[in-house]
């Protein structure tokens, strides 16, 4: 379990990342279809698994995945410069199917055709 310091590192470093990904011009990262779905940063904080889901699919995120890693320094930089610490964490891409996997359920939910209960009619009980 990470300790606070540790969590709060990971949040930044999520926050950061999410938002450079406009910024970053390699053809393979889609940043409207990219996420960066969680970050856990080691307890000694010198190592940073980043987790990116894409709406393309799994192979979409992989390839993402080569691009992100490519663009580690310059997203390294930017949390130094940003968070003001001494040295930022290695940074580890995974790709993860989180993205694909709630629109598949969502589909699903809503193939199922269960209607809606209105609020009056729980009111009326």
């Amino acid at each position: 379990m990470a300790d606070f310091k540790s969590a709060r590192l990971a949040s930044d470093i999520q926050r950061i990342i999410g938002g450079k990904l406009r910024d970053l011009k390699d053809p393979r990262i889609d940043a409207q279809r990219l996420t960066v779905v969680r970050v856990d940063v080691t307890r000694d904080r010198s190592v940073a698994k980043v987790y990116v889901s894409s709406l393309g699919g799994m192979a979409a995120a992989k390839e993402a995945v080569k691009g992100l890693e490519s663009a580690s320094g310059l997203l390294r930089h930017e949390i130094v410069a940003v968070l003001g610490i001494r040295k930022a964490p290695e940074l580890r891409f995974i790709p993860d199917d989180s993205a694909e996997y709630s629109a598949h359920i969502s589909k699903v939910l809503k193939s199922l055709n269960i209607p809606q209960e209105s609020e009056e009619s729980e009111s009326d009980r």
